[in-house]
Protein backbone atom coordinates (compact mmCIF):
# COMPACT_ATOMS: atom_id res chain seq x y z
CA UNK A 1 0.00 0.00 0.00
CA UNK A 2 1.27 3.48 -0.86
CA UNK A 3 2.05 5.60 2.17
CA UNK A 4 1.87 9.38 2.12
CA UNK A 5 5.29 11.00 2.63
CA UNK A 6 6.02 12.56 6.01
CA UNK A 7 5.85 16.34 6.08
CA UNK A 8 6.86 18.81 8.75
CA UNK A 9 4.19 20.91 10.48
CA UNK A 10 5.01 24.00 8.43
CA UNK A 11 4.82 22.23 5.08
CA UNK A 12 1.43 20.77 5.97
CA UNK A 13 -0.12 24.17 6.60
CA UNK A 14 -2.61 25.25 3.94
CA UNK A 15 -1.45 28.28 1.97
CA UNK A 16 -2.12 31.58 3.71
CA UNK A 17 -4.59 33.84 1.90
CA UNK A 18 -3.08 36.86 0.22
CA UNK A 19 -3.33 40.21 2.09
CA UNK A 20 -6.31 41.27 0.04
CA UNK A 21 -8.00 37.89 0.41
CA UNK A 22 -11.40 38.39 2.11
CA UNK A 23 -11.65 34.94 3.70
CA UNK A 24 -10.12 35.61 7.13
CA UNK A 25 -12.72 37.39 9.26
CA UNK A 26 -13.05 36.98 13.05
CA UNK A 27 -15.19 34.06 14.21
CA UNK A 28 -18.84 34.87 14.69
CA UNK A 29 -20.06 31.43 15.73
CA UNK A 30 -21.81 28.80 13.71
CA UNK A 31 -25.22 30.29 14.48
CA UNK A 32 -24.45 33.67 12.94
CA UNK A 33 -26.74 32.85 10.01
CA UNK A 34 -30.17 31.41 10.90
CA UNK A 35 -31.17 28.52 8.61
CA UNK A 36 -33.80 29.67 6.10
CA UNK A 37 -37.19 28.00 5.87
CA UNK A 38 -37.27 24.92 3.62
CA UNK A 39 -38.42 26.25 0.24
CA UNK A 40 -37.79 25.68 -3.45
CA UNK A 41 -37.35 21.95 -3.11
CA UNK A 42 -37.08 21.45 -6.83
CA UNK A 43 -34.08 23.72 -7.30
CA UNK A 44 -32.18 22.02 -4.50
CA UNK A 45 -33.03 18.61 -5.96
CA UNK A 46 -31.58 19.69 -9.28
CA UNK A 47 -28.45 21.07 -7.61
CA UNK A 48 -27.93 17.89 -5.60
CA UNK A 49 -28.35 15.82 -8.74
CA UNK A 50 -25.79 18.03 -10.45
CA UNK A 51 -23.33 17.60 -7.59
CA UNK A 52 -23.65 13.83 -7.74
CA UNK A 53 -23.30 13.88 -11.49
CA UNK A 54 -20.20 16.03 -11.19
CA UNK A 55 -18.72 13.51 -8.77
CA UNK A 56 -19.43 10.69 -11.19
CA UNK A 57 -17.88 12.65 -14.05
CA UNK A 58 -14.85 13.41 -11.90
CA UNK A 59 -14.37 9.77 -10.99
CA UNK A 60 -14.70 8.84 -14.64
CA UNK A 61 -12.20 11.52 -15.63
CA UNK A 62 -9.65 10.18 -13.19
CA UNK A 63 -9.80 6.85 -14.96
CA UNK A 64 -10.29 7.96 -18.53
CA UNK A 65 -7.56 10.57 -18.98
CA UNK A 66 -4.25 9.07 -20.08
CA UNK A 67 -0.76 10.54 -20.12
CA UNK A 68 -0.10 10.00 -23.81
CA UNK A 69 1.26 6.47 -23.73
CA UNK A 70 -2.08 4.70 -23.34
CA UNK A 71 -1.92 4.41 -19.56
CA UNK A 72 -4.41 6.21 -17.30
CA UNK A 73 -3.04 9.41 -15.83
CA UNK A 74 -2.32 9.26 -12.13
CA UNK A 75 -4.60 11.68 -10.25
CA UNK A 76 -2.90 14.62 -8.57
CA UNK A 77 -3.44 15.66 -4.94
CA UNK A 78 -6.32 18.00 -5.78
CA UNK A 79 -8.09 15.28 -7.74
CA UNK A 80 -7.51 12.77 -4.96
CA UNK A 81 -8.97 15.15 -2.37
CA UNK A 82 -12.01 15.81 -4.58
CA UNK A 83 -12.49 12.10 -5.19
CA UNK A 84 -12.31 11.41 -1.44
CA UNK A 85 -14.95 14.06 -0.76
CA UNK A 86 -17.15 12.61 -3.51
CA UNK A 87 -16.86 9.19 -1.87
CA UNK A 88 -17.50 10.55 1.62
CA UNK A 89 -14.03 9.51 2.81
CA UNK A 90 -11.22 11.51 4.49
CA UNK A 91 -8.41 12.91 2.35
CA UNK A 92 -4.79 12.92 3.42
CA UNK A 93 -3.52 16.16 4.93
CA UNK A 94 -1.20 16.74 1.99
CA UNK A 95 -4.04 16.31 -0.51
CA UNK A 96 -6.31 18.51 1.59
CA UNK A 97 -3.62 21.19 1.63
CA UNK A 98 -3.41 21.02 -2.16
CA UNK A 99 -7.18 21.33 -2.52
CA UNK A 100 -7.27 24.40 -0.26
CA UNK A 101 -4.47 26.07 -2.21
CA UNK A 102 -6.22 25.31 -5.49
CA UNK A 103 -9.56 26.75 -4.36
CA UNK A 104 -7.95 29.80 -2.74
CA UNK A 105 -6.25 30.67 -6.00
CA UNK A 106 -9.43 30.12 -8.00
CA UNK A 107 -11.76 32.24 -5.85
CA UNK A 108 -9.32 35.15 -5.85
CA UNK A 109 -10.13 35.58 -9.53
CA UNK A 110 -13.69 34.15 -9.33
CA UNK A 111 -15.08 35.64 -6.09
CA UNK A 112 -18.70 34.78 -6.96
CA UNK A 113 -18.13 31.08 -7.68
CA UNK A 114 -20.51 29.66 -5.06
CA UNK A 115 -19.58 25.94 -5.45
CA UNK A 116 -15.84 26.69 -5.15
CA UNK A 117 -16.44 28.87 -2.09
CA UNK A 118 -18.50 26.09 -0.52
CA UNK A 119 -15.74 23.58 -1.25
CA UNK A 120 -13.12 25.91 0.20
CA UNK A 121 -15.15 26.54 3.36
CA UNK A 122 -15.78 22.85 3.93
CA UNK A 123 -12.10 22.09 3.34
CA UNK A 124 -11.18 24.72 5.94
CA UNK A 125 -13.48 22.97 8.43
CA UNK A 126 -11.82 19.63 7.77
CA UNK A 127 -8.34 21.11 8.01
CA UNK A 128 -9.13 22.76 11.35
CA UNK A 129 -10.62 19.56 12.69
CA UNK A 130 -7.70 17.41 11.57
CA UNK A 131 -5.01 19.85 12.72
CA UNK A 132 -6.73 21.35 15.81
CA UNK A 133 -5.97 24.80 14.35
CA UNK A 134 -9.23 26.48 15.34
CA UNK A 135 -8.33 29.74 13.60
CA UNK A 136 -9.40 28.15 10.32
CA UNK A 137 -13.01 27.98 11.49
CA UNK A 138 -13.37 31.73 11.01
CA UNK A 139 -12.10 31.39 7.43
CA UNK A 140 -14.49 28.50 6.88
CA UNK A 141 -17.45 30.50 8.12
CA UNK A 142 -16.64 33.48 5.93
CA UNK A 143 -16.13 31.37 2.79
CA UNK A 144 -19.42 29.55 3.37
CA UNK A 145 -21.31 32.79 4.00
CA UNK A 146 -19.89 34.28 0.80
CA UNK A 147 -20.93 31.17 -1.05
CA UNK A 148 -24.50 31.68 0.16
CA UNK A 149 -24.38 35.36 -0.79
CA UNK A 150 -23.40 34.36 -4.32
CA UNK A 151 -26.03 31.60 -4.48
CA UNK A 152 -28.53 31.15 -1.63
CA UNK A 153 -29.08 27.68 -0.28
CA UNK A 154 -32.75 27.64 -1.25
CA UNK A 155 -31.66 28.27 -4.83
CA UNK A 156 -29.53 25.16 -5.04
CA UNK A 157 -26.52 25.81 -2.80
CA UNK A 158 -27.24 23.00 -0.35
CA UNK A 159 -23.57 22.10 -0.02
CA UNK A 160 -22.88 25.44 1.70
CA UNK A 161 -25.59 24.58 4.23
CA UNK A 162 -23.99 21.18 4.77
CA UNK A 163 -20.66 22.95 5.25
CA UNK A 164 -22.17 25.21 7.91
CA UNK A 165 -23.57 22.14 9.67
CA UNK A 166 -20.10 20.57 9.67
CA UNK A 167 -18.67 23.84 11.03
CA UNK A 168 -21.24 23.94 13.83
CA UNK A 169 -20.43 20.34 14.80
CA UNK A 170 -16.72 21.14 14.86
CA UNK A 171 -17.43 24.03 17.22
CA UNK A 172 -19.64 21.75 19.34
CA UNK A 173 -22.73 23.78 18.52
CA UNK A 174 -24.88 20.74 17.89
CA UNK A 175 -28.22 22.54 17.88
CA UNK A 176 -27.07 24.78 15.03
CA UNK A 177 -25.71 21.77 13.16
CA UNK A 178 -29.03 20.02 13.56
CA UNK A 179 -30.94 23.02 12.17
CA UNK A 180 -28.67 23.39 9.15
CA UNK A 181 -28.70 19.67 8.44
CA UNK A 182 -32.44 19.26 8.80
CA UNK A 183 -33.01 22.21 6.47
CA UNK A 184 -31.22 20.27 3.74
CA UNK A 185 -32.84 16.95 4.66
CA UNK A 186 -36.35 18.38 4.45
CA UNK A 187 -35.72 19.75 0.99
CA UNK A 188 -33.72 16.84 -0.36
CA UNK A 189 -33.78 13.71 1.82
CA UNK A 190 -31.64 11.76 -0.66
CA UNK A 191 -28.66 14.12 -0.42
CA UNK A 192 -26.31 11.64 1.24
CA UNK A 193 -23.73 14.23 2.29
CA UNK A 194 -26.06 15.72 4.91
CA UNK A 195 -26.41 12.54 6.95
CA UNK A 196 -22.88 12.38 8.45
CA UNK A 197 -23.29 15.90 9.87
CA UNK A 198 -26.74 15.01 11.19
CA UNK A 199 -25.34 11.86 12.84
CA UNK A 200 -22.73 13.96 14.63
CA UNK A 201 -25.31 16.56 15.67
CA UNK A 202 -27.81 14.03 17.01
CA UNK A 203 -25.03 12.20 18.85
CA UNK A 204 -23.84 15.41 20.47
CA UNK A 205 -27.40 16.15 21.57
CA UNK A 206 -27.87 12.64 22.94
CA UNK A 207 -30.72 11.86 20.53
CA UNK A 208 -29.89 8.20 19.99
CA UNK A 209 -33.09 7.44 18.08
CA UNK A 210 -32.47 10.18 15.52
CA UNK A 211 -28.78 9.24 15.25
CA UNK A 212 -29.73 5.63 14.55
CA UNK A 213 -32.24 6.65 11.87
CA UNK A 214 -29.70 8.97 10.21
CA UNK A 215 -27.06 6.22 10.24
CA UNK A 216 -29.45 3.75 8.65
CA UNK A 217 -30.42 6.28 5.98
CA UNK A 218 -26.78 7.06 5.24
CA UNK A 219 -26.02 3.35 4.87
CA UNK A 220 -28.94 3.06 2.48
CA UNK A 221 -27.76 5.98 0.31
CA UNK A 222 -23.99 5.52 0.53
CA UNK A 223 -22.68 1.98 0.53
CA UNK A 224 -19.10 1.01 1.24
CA UNK A 225 -16.49 2.04 3.79
CA UNK A 226 -18.09 5.36 4.91
CA UNK A 227 -21.35 3.61 5.77
CA UNK A 228 -19.54 0.76 7.53
CA UNK A 229 -17.54 3.24 9.59
CA UNK A 230 -20.63 5.12 10.71
CA UNK A 231 -22.44 1.88 11.52
CA UNK A 232 -19.51 0.67 13.60
CA UNK A 233 -19.59 3.93 15.56
CA UNK A 234 -23.32 3.48 16.16
CA UNK A 235 -22.81 -0.04 17.48
CA UNK A 236 -19.96 1.15 19.67
CA UNK A 237 -22.10 3.90 21.19
CA UNK A 238 -24.82 1.37 22.02
CA UNK A 239 -22.38 -1.01 23.67
CA UNK A 240 -22.74 -3.69 20.99
CA UNK A 241 -19.06 -4.52 21.14
CA UNK A 242 -18.99 -7.61 18.93
CA UNK A 243 -21.07 -5.99 16.19
CA UNK A 244 -18.93 -2.86 16.33
CA UNK A 245 -15.74 -4.89 16.01
CA UNK A 246 -16.99 -6.99 13.10
CA UNK A 247 -18.21 -3.92 11.19
CA UNK A 248 -15.04 -1.95 11.92
CA UNK A 249 -12.92 -4.84 10.67
CA UNK A 250 -14.91 -5.01 7.46
CA UNK A 251 -14.39 -1.27 6.96
CA UNK A 252 -10.63 -1.67 7.48
CA UNK A 253 -10.46 -4.62 5.07
CA UNK A 254 -12.34 -2.75 2.35
CA UNK A 255 -10.58 0.61 2.72
CA UNK A 256 -8.16 1.35 -0.11
CA UNK A 257 -6.90 4.93 0.19
CA UNK A 258 -4.28 5.64 2.88
CA UNK A 259 -6.29 8.25 4.82
CA UNK A 260 -9.41 6.10 4.76
CA UNK A 261 -7.45 3.00 5.79
CA UNK A 262 -5.72 4.83 8.63
CA UNK A 263 -9.05 6.05 9.97
CA UNK A 264 -10.41 2.50 9.94
CA UNK A 265 -7.33 1.13 11.70
CA UNK A 266 -7.56 3.88 14.31
CA UNK A 267 -11.16 2.85 15.00
CA UNK A 268 -9.98 -0.74 15.59
CA UNK A 269 -7.36 0.61 17.98
CA UNK A 270 -9.96 2.55 19.96
CA UNK A 271 -12.16 -0.54 20.23
CA UNK A 272 -9.22 -2.62 21.44
CA UNK A 273 -8.34 0.03 24.01
CA UNK A 274 -11.89 0.06 25.36
CA UNK A 275 -11.76 -3.75 25.68
CA UNK A 276 -8.66 -3.47 27.85
CA UNK A 277 -6.25 -4.84 25.22
CA UNK A 278 -3.43 -2.28 25.05
CA UNK A 279 -1.09 -4.49 22.99
CA UNK A 280 -3.71 -4.92 20.27
CA UNK A 281 -4.61 -1.24 20.47
CA UNK A 282 -0.99 -0.17 19.96
CA UNK A 283 -0.62 -2.55 17.02
CA UNK A 284 -3.61 -0.93 15.31
CA UNK A 285 -2.45 2.62 16.07
CA UNK A 286 1.01 1.81 14.73
CA UNK A 287 -0.56 0.35 11.57
CA UNK A 288 -2.61 3.54 11.13
CA UNK A 289 0.53 5.68 11.39
CA UNK A 290 2.42 3.48 8.94
CA UNK A 291 -0.47 3.79 6.50
CA UNK A 292 -0.83 7.57 6.88
CA UNK A 293 1.80 9.36 8.93
CA UNK A 294 -0.54 12.37 9.15
CA UNK A 295 -3.10 10.50 11.27
CA UNK A 296 -2.01 12.25 14.45
CA UNK A 297 -4.93 11.08 16.58
CA UNK A 298 -3.24 7.67 16.53
CA UNK A 299 -0.24 9.22 18.29
CA UNK A 300 -2.46 9.97 21.29
CA UNK A 301 -4.04 6.53 21.11
CA UNK A 302 -0.58 5.01 21.08
CA UNK A 303 0.35 7.08 24.15
CA UNK A 304 -2.63 5.72 26.09
CA UNK A 305 -1.69 2.16 25.20
CA UNK A 306 1.94 2.69 26.21
CA UNK A 307 0.86 4.11 29.56
CA UNK A 308 -1.35 1.07 30.16
CA UNK A 309 1.66 -1.16 29.44
CA UNK A 310 3.74 0.76 32.04
CA UNK A 311 6.06 2.04 29.30
CA UNK A 312 5.72 5.48 30.80
CA UNK A 313 8.78 7.16 29.27
CA UNK A 314 7.59 6.19 25.81
CA UNK A 315 4.04 7.23 26.70
CA UNK A 316 5.19 10.69 27.80
CA UNK A 317 7.13 11.16 24.58
CA UNK A 318 4.15 10.00 22.51
CA UNK A 319 1.79 12.40 24.28
CA UNK A 320 4.20 15.29 23.76
CA UNK A 321 4.47 14.48 20.06
CA UNK A 322 0.68 14.19 19.79
CA UNK A 323 0.27 17.62 21.37
CA UNK A 324 2.82 19.09 18.96
CA UNK A 325 1.01 17.70 15.94
CA UNK A 326 -2.59 17.85 17.18
CA UNK A 327 -2.95 20.24 20.15
CA UNK A 328 -6.26 19.12 21.59
CA UNK A 329 -7.16 19.95 25.22
CA UNK A 330 -8.11 16.33 25.91
CA UNK A 331 -4.54 15.21 25.22
CA UNK A 332 -3.16 17.84 27.60
CA UNK A 333 -5.50 16.53 30.30
CA UNK A 334 -4.38 12.96 29.73
CA UNK A 335 -0.72 13.97 29.78
CA UNK A 336 -1.20 15.92 33.01
CA UNK A 337 -2.86 12.95 34.68
CA UNK A 338 -0.04 10.66 33.57
CA UNK A 339 2.48 13.07 35.07
CA UNK A 340 0.44 13.20 38.30
CA UNK A 341 0.32 9.40 38.51
CA UNK A 342 4.13 9.40 38.41
CA UNK A 343 4.40 12.01 41.15
CA UNK A 344 5.59 14.68 38.71
CA UNK A 345 3.25 17.36 40.05
CA UNK A 346 5.13 20.30 38.52
CA UNK A 347 4.93 18.78 35.04
CA UNK A 348 1.25 17.99 35.65
CA UNK A 349 0.54 21.63 36.51
CA UNK A 350 2.31 22.71 33.32
CA UNK A 351 0.12 20.37 31.25
CA UNK A 352 -3.02 21.62 32.99
CA UNK A 353 -2.02 25.22 32.34
CA UNK A 354 -1.58 24.33 28.68
CA UNK A 355 -5.07 22.84 28.69
CA UNK A 356 -6.53 26.09 29.98
CA UNK A 357 -4.67 28.07 27.33
CA UNK A 358 -5.98 25.84 24.54
CA UNK A 359 -9.55 26.03 25.82
CA UNK A 360 -9.36 29.83 25.99
CA UNK A 361 -7.89 30.07 22.49
CA UNK A 362 -10.56 27.75 21.11
CA UNK A 363 -13.29 29.84 22.73
CA UNK A 364 -12.05 32.91 20.85
CA UNK A 365 -12.54 30.96 17.63
CA UNK A 366 -16.07 29.96 18.59
CA UNK A 367 -15.26 26.42 19.77
CA UNK A 368 -16.94 25.23 22.97
CA UNK A 369 -14.56 22.99 24.95
CA UNK A 370 -16.68 23.08 28.12
CA UNK A 371 -16.78 19.29 28.43
CA UNK A 372 -13.04 18.73 28.69
CA UNK A 373 -12.61 21.82 30.87
CA UNK A 374 -15.32 20.54 33.23
CA UNK A 375 -13.64 17.15 33.45
CA UNK A 376 -10.44 18.89 34.47
CA UNK A 377 -12.17 21.10 37.02
CA UNK A 378 -14.05 18.20 38.59
CA UNK A 379 -10.88 16.25 39.42
CA UNK A 380 -8.12 18.86 39.56
CA UNK A 381 -9.73 22.27 40.02
CA UNK A 382 -13.11 23.59 41.16
CA UNK A 383 -15.93 20.98 41.08
CA UNK A 384 -18.57 23.71 41.50
CA UNK A 385 -17.22 25.41 38.36
CA UNK A 386 -17.44 22.06 36.58
CA UNK A 387 -21.08 21.71 37.63
CA UNK A 388 -21.84 25.18 36.27
CA UNK A 389 -20.24 24.42 32.92
CA UNK A 390 -22.05 21.12 32.54
CA UNK A 391 -25.44 22.40 33.66
CA UNK A 392 -25.15 24.96 30.87
CA UNK A 393 -24.41 22.14 28.44
CA UNK A 394 -27.43 20.20 29.64
CA UNK A 395 -29.70 23.24 29.35
CA UNK A 396 -28.41 23.66 25.82
CA UNK A 397 -29.65 20.12 25.06
CA UNK A 398 -26.12 18.68 24.90
CA UNK A 399 -27.23 15.46 26.55
CA UNK A 400 -24.86 12.83 25.26
CA UNK A 401 -23.60 10.00 27.44
CA UNK A 402 -20.31 11.87 27.85
CA UNK A 403 -22.03 14.99 29.22
CA UNK A 404 -24.30 12.96 31.50
CA UNK A 405 -21.33 11.06 32.94
CA UNK A 406 -19.28 14.24 33.45
CA UNK A 407 -22.18 16.08 35.09
CA UNK A 408 -22.91 13.18 37.43
CA UNK A 409 -19.27 12.97 38.50
CA UNK A 410 -18.92 16.74 38.93
CA UNK A 411 -22.01 16.82 41.16
CA UNK A 412 -20.56 14.01 43.27
CA UNK A 413 -17.24 15.81 43.58
CA UNK A 414 -19.14 18.95 44.60
CA UNK A 415 -20.86 17.02 47.43
CA UNK A 416 -24.16 16.42 45.62
CA UNK A 417 -23.97 12.65 45.15
CA UNK A 418 -27.72 12.00 45.18
CA UNK A 419 -28.30 14.35 42.25
CA UNK A 420 -25.13 13.10 40.54
CA UNK A 421 -26.38 9.51 40.68
CA UNK A 422 -29.23 10.35 38.29
CA UNK A 423 -26.90 11.60 35.57
CA UNK A 424 -24.26 8.90 36.07
CA UNK A 425 -27.00 6.28 35.72
CA UNK A 426 -28.21 7.91 32.50
CA UNK A 427 -24.72 7.55 31.01
CA UNK A 428 -24.51 3.90 32.02
CA UNK A 429 -28.01 3.16 30.71
CA UNK A 430 -26.95 3.99 27.15
CA UNK A 431 -25.16 0.64 27.19
CA UNK A 432 -21.79 2.04 26.12
CA UNK A 433 -18.89 -0.06 27.46
CA UNK A 434 -16.86 2.68 29.12
CA UNK A 435 -14.78 1.78 32.16
CA UNK A 436 -14.69 5.39 33.33
CA UNK A 437 -18.50 5.64 33.33
CA UNK A 438 -18.76 2.44 35.38
CA UNK A 439 -16.12 3.70 37.81
CA UNK A 440 -17.89 7.01 38.35
CA UNK A 441 -21.24 5.32 38.90
CA UNK A 442 -19.74 2.79 41.31
CA UNK A 443 -18.00 5.44 43.41
CA UNK A 444 -21.19 7.53 43.63
CA UNK A 445 -23.21 4.47 44.68
CA UNK A 446 -20.62 3.62 47.31
CA UNK A 447 -20.84 7.15 48.70
CA UNK A 448 -24.61 6.66 49.00
CA UNK A 449 -24.14 3.32 50.80
CA UNK A 450 -25.63 1.38 47.89
CA UNK A 451 -22.91 -1.24 48.20
CA UNK A 452 -24.21 -4.04 45.99
CA UNK A 453 -24.56 -1.96 42.80
CA UNK A 454 -21.35 -0.13 43.72
CA UNK A 455 -19.42 -3.39 43.85
CA UNK A 456 -20.93 -4.52 40.53
CA UNK A 457 -20.04 -1.33 38.70
CA UNK A 458 -16.53 -1.10 40.11
CA UNK A 459 -15.95 -4.71 39.07
CA UNK A 460 -17.21 -3.83 35.60
CA UNK A 461 -14.79 -0.91 35.39
CA UNK A 462 -11.68 -2.93 36.25
CA UNK A 463 -12.84 -5.87 34.14
CA UNK A 464 -13.67 -3.76 31.06
CA UNK A 465 -10.33 -1.95 30.99
CA UNK A 466 -7.98 -2.50 33.95
CA UNK A 467 -5.83 0.49 32.94
CA UNK A 468 -8.51 2.92 31.78
CA UNK A 469 -6.81 5.85 33.56
CA UNK A 470 -3.40 6.17 35.22
CA UNK A 471 -5.05 8.00 38.13
CA UNK A 472 -8.56 6.55 38.34
CA UNK A 473 -7.88 2.86 37.63
CA UNK A 474 -5.84 2.34 40.85
CA UNK A 475 -8.56 4.19 42.79
CA UNK A 476 -11.20 1.89 41.31
CA UNK A 477 -9.31 -1.17 42.54
CA UNK A 478 -8.86 0.39 45.99
CA UNK A 479 -12.58 1.16 46.24
CA UNK A 480 -13.44 -2.37 45.18
CA UNK A 481 -11.03 -3.88 47.70
CA UNK A 482 -12.52 -1.71 50.43
CA UNK A 483 -15.97 -3.09 49.68
CA UNK A 484 -14.66 -6.65 50.07
CA UNK A 485 -16.28 -9.82 48.77
CA UNK A 486 -20.07 -10.17 48.91
CA UNK A 487 -21.33 -12.38 51.74
CA UNK A 488 -22.07 -16.02 50.97
CA UNK A 489 -25.64 -16.98 50.34
CA UNK A 490 -26.75 -13.83 48.53
CA UNK A 491 -27.03 -10.13 49.20
CA UNK A 492 -28.39 -10.36 52.69
CA UNK A 493 -25.75 -8.05 54.08
CA UNK A 494 -23.91 -5.92 51.55
CA UNK A 495 -22.07 -3.71 54.05
CA UNK A 496 -18.33 -3.39 53.54
CA UNK A 497 -16.09 -5.11 56.12
CA UNK A 498 -15.38 -3.07 59.27
CA UNK A 499 -12.13 -1.11 59.27
CA UNK A 500 -9.26 -2.68 61.17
Amino acid sequence: MDVMPQQGPESRQPPEPSPEDPYALPAEGATALPPPPPTLRTTLRRAAFGAVAAGVLLAGALVAVDDGDGRPKEPGPVERAEAAATAGSPASLSDLTALIGDRQKWVESHPKDAPSLATLGTAYVEWARRSADTAYYARAEDALKRSLEAQPGERGNGEAWVGLAALANARHDFLAAKRWGETVKKQQPKTWSVYPVLIDAYTGLGDRKAATAATEKFAELRKGVPALARTADLYRGNGWREDALATAREAADRATQPAEKAEALHRLGELAWERGEPEEAMAQFDAALRTDSGHHASLAGRARALAALDRTDEALAAYQRALEQLPRPQYALELGELYASLGLDGDARTAYAKLREMVAAAKKDGVDESLVLARFEADHGDPEAAVGLLRAQWRGQHRSAAVADALGWALHRAGKSEEGLEYAQLAADTGVRNASYAYHLGVIQRALADYGPARRNLEQAVRTNPAFSPLAAPLAREALDALGEPPPGGPGDMQPPPPP
